[in-house]
């Protein structure tokens, strides 16, 4: 059948667009062929690409598949081809997805004929993989970079020519050079040497053996543990720091894909402080060891000295173990009465007289030793002959943490001491005895010179007790006159009482009344009754003064007021010395004193009569007492004649006395500083002719056990103001 003009030209078109499809269909990338206006071709891989089917690419434009910001391009591209204008450029756009999806492309448009027409091919790139590839290299380099501008380890790194491509800021500080310095140059160098030489990442660029690496670094380098192909090095760096730094500095290759060099990173560490740890630490180990050595020397000198020191011991040294004696000196052996080696092997048992005796040691032995203690104690022992010996023992555990190495005995032979000892025993009974007899006697001889001084008092004592009882006396009298009277009185009374008519009666009464004096003897009455209350309490007081001053119910130890007995004992004597000498009491508060109260106021008794025999015609006689620290003191002084340096010497000296023939025995000042003594007090003395005297007694608060051993009554540096004589 024959065909038309215009239906072969269809038929034409219709083959033609067939081969086109055909072709399209034959491209392995996305591929796609327009006229200008829609695709007349798309193949399978466009149609993946841009995620939609082939009869929908047929039915749209190419560059309606890109992103607005991409198609004009695209256009541009496909007008230009199509008007025969040559090839356009490589284009890159996005295609997009139904699903908003973009994906990168590299389209080119290519001008071509298909049946007569003329028409663009497009073929497209997908970039996804290729952008993806270079956005992770860009990435880890610039991570790479990160990591190493901001680690805090120094590092570089070189590539394969030796140009600088990374100084870090861990760099900058420990060199001093900034990257902007070193970047994109050769001289890694200047940082490290004065002079050019290669740094270890260059040796390793350079792929230099192992002798060349040795040339520069010697014996501080060695291959890296931990990196293949790296290396490790430690050297001194004199224009670090203040006093130069030690650096480790390990280098390493960088490998490209292929395992090709391309390039090596260099770190360095300050290790300044372990090398001079190290340094100080070989230091200490050598003194260490010097001083082990000549401790040891010293130790076996000791031990050499020590031995000798055994040998030559005076007193005997013994080694036991297991019961049986392993070691003894000549000492130990002499004591026993064996030879050298004859106590060698002996069982420690030989040496004790019995068994008691023997387990008895052993058991406290072995108590101390439990402890961490020697045991040391005196006991009978066994001489070779047999006899008895006294030993002293002194044992100490060889080992506290193994009690079967044995034991060290020191013994010394005490026989002779003992014996000494226990006659020296009796010797101190018997003088114990002499010394209580010696006491008993001067206890005697103290009252009996209380008893003469109360018998030369006696007189005035009577005086002061006849005084009071001669007005008690004359007071009775009147007042027996005065109760006759009442008793008189008394009896009108009753009679005027019984006939109160009787006016003769009541007439008597009050002549009677009259004739007694009732008013006055009302008045006065009472005045002589209390006259006899205060002579009475005179009396009683006199005898309670003797009484306290002679403290006979009161013989022992204990605390006592020394002011009431400075008192009592002022009463006891007033009568001696109110005629002479005005009296100044002047008594500070003082706390109670242990004593003997008794012989303390005989012994202010002494004072205050001396001191009364010291005035001539008429002085002043002061007492005063106070407390110091732990001691309390009370003080006599007196405007009496005073005394001479050679009588102040012999003052205490038993039966000395400045008085006339039968005046004085000697023994009161005597016994006196005896008594003070006693109560671990003193007796101490100021005195000059013509300007009086002063004695101050101390003694201790709490009696003599109170004292620390040693202490001392405070001193008296100053002298009391004596007053001057009249």
């Amino acid at each position: 059948m024959d065909l038309t003009h215009s239906e072969r030209n269809m038929v034409d078109t219709l083959r033609a667009e067939a081969q086109l499809r055909d072709f399209v269909d034959a491209v392995a990338v996305p591929c796609a062929v327009h006229a200008g206006g829609l695709m007349i071709a798309g193949n399978l891989a466009l149609s993946r690409l841009s995620s939609r089917p082939v009869d929908v690419l047929l039915s749209m434009p190419f560059e309606a598949l890109l992103r607005p910001e991409d198609r004009e391009a695209v256009k541009q591209a496909g007008s230009t081809c199509l008007n025969h204008k040559g090839e356009p450029p490589t284009l890159s756009a996005m295609v997009m997805t139904p699903q908003g999806g973009e994906r990168p492309l590299e389209i080119h448009a290519r001008p071509a004929v298909m049946g007569g027409m003329d028409v663009v091919v497009l073929t497209c790139l997908d970039q996804s993989d290729v952008q993806h590839v270079q956005t992770s290299l860009i990435g880890m380099s610039e991570m790479m970079r990160q990591i190493i501008d901001s680690a805090p380890i120094a590092s570089f790194v070189i590539d394969r020519n030796d140009t600088v491509t990374h100084w870090n800021a861990a760099c900058e500080n420990m060199t001093g050079l900034t990257r902007r310095e070193l970047l994109g140059s050769k001289t890694a160098w200047r940082a490290f040497y004065e002079a050019e030489r290669p740094t270890l990442a260059n040796l390793i660029v350079e792929g230099a053996d192992e002798g060349r690496m040795k040339a520069h670094y010697a014996d501080l380098l060695r291959p890296s543990q931990a990196v293949r192909g790296g290396y490790e090095a430690e050297a001194f760096f004199p224009q670090f720091g203040q006093h130069g730094a030690w650096l480790f500095i390990t280098a390493a290759p960088l490998l490209d894909a292929a395992g090709d060099l391309i390039g090596a990173i260099e770190t360095l560490q300050d290790v300044t402080e372990r090398r001079r740890s190290e340094e100080a630490l070989h230091d200490h180990r050598a003194e260490l060891e010097r001083l082990v050595l000549l401790r040891t020397n010293e130790l076996a000198a000791t031990a050499r000295e020590l031995e000798r020191f055994v040998a030559a011991a005076p007193y005997g040294v013994a080694y036991t173990r297991g019961g049986m004696v392993q070691r003894v000196n000549a000492a130990m052996a002499q004591i026993f009465g064996y030879g050298p080696t004859e106590m060698i092997g002996m069982p420690g048992r030989a040496l004790y007289l019995n068994d008691e005796d023997y387990v008895k040691l052993g058991d406290q032995a072995r108590t101390q030793f439990s402890k961490g203690e020697p045991l040391q104690l005196e006991m009978w022992m066994r001489h070779g002959d047999g006899r008895a010996i006294w030993g002293q023992i002194d044992a100490h555990i060889a080992d506290v943490d193994d009690s079967q190495r044995g034991t060290w005995w020191m013994i010394q032979d005490r026989t002779e001491f003992r014996d000494a000892q226990l006659e020296l025993e009796t010797r101190f009974d018997e003088l114990r005895a002499l010394n209580a007899k010696l006491e008993e006697a001067q206890n005697q001889l103290l009252q009996q010179d209380k008893m003469a001084s109360i018998g030369q008092l006696a007189a005035g004592v009577a005086h002061e007790i006849n005084n009071p009882v001669g007005f008690v006396s004359s007071n009775l009298k009147t007042l027996r006159k005065y109760t006759a009277g009442l008793l008189d009185l008394c009896k009108a009374y009753e009679l005027a009482r019984l006939a109160p008519d009787d006016a003769g009666l009541a007439s008597a009464l009050n002549q009677k009344g009259r004739a007694v004096e009732i008013d006055y003897l009302t008045e006065d009455l009472p005045q002589l009754l209390d006259e006899c209350d205060d002579g009475l309490d005179r009396v009683k007081r006199i005898v309670l003064d003797l009484k306290g001053f002679s403290r006979v119910d009161h013989a022992d130890w204990q605390e006592t007021d020394l002011n009431v007995g400075v008192q009592s004992t002022f009463n006891v004597v007033r009568h001696e010395v109110k005629n002479k000498a005005e009296i100044v009491m002047q008594l500070g508060q003082l706390p109670l004193v242990t004593c003997l109260a008794g012989q303390l106021n005989q012994v202010f008794m002494n004072l205050i009569v001396n001191a009364a025999h010291a005035i001539g015609d008429r002085g002043t006689i002061t007492i005063s007492s106070g407390v110091e620290a732990h001691w309390a003191w009370v003080q006599v002084a007196d405007t009496g004649c005073g005394m001479t340096e050679e009588v102040q010497r012999r003052i205490f000296e038993p039966f000395y006395t400045t008085k006339d023939v039968g005046k004085g025995t000697g023994l009161g000042l005597s016994l006196s500083f005896s008594i003070v003594q006693k109560h671990g007090g003193i007796i101490r003395l100021h005195s000059a002719p013509g300007h009086g005297s002063a004695f101050r007694v101390w003694v201790p608060v709490g009696g003599p056990g109170a004292l620390s051993a040693g202490e001392q009554a405070p001193d008296w540096e100053q002298k009391p103001e004596l007053l001057a004589v009249a």
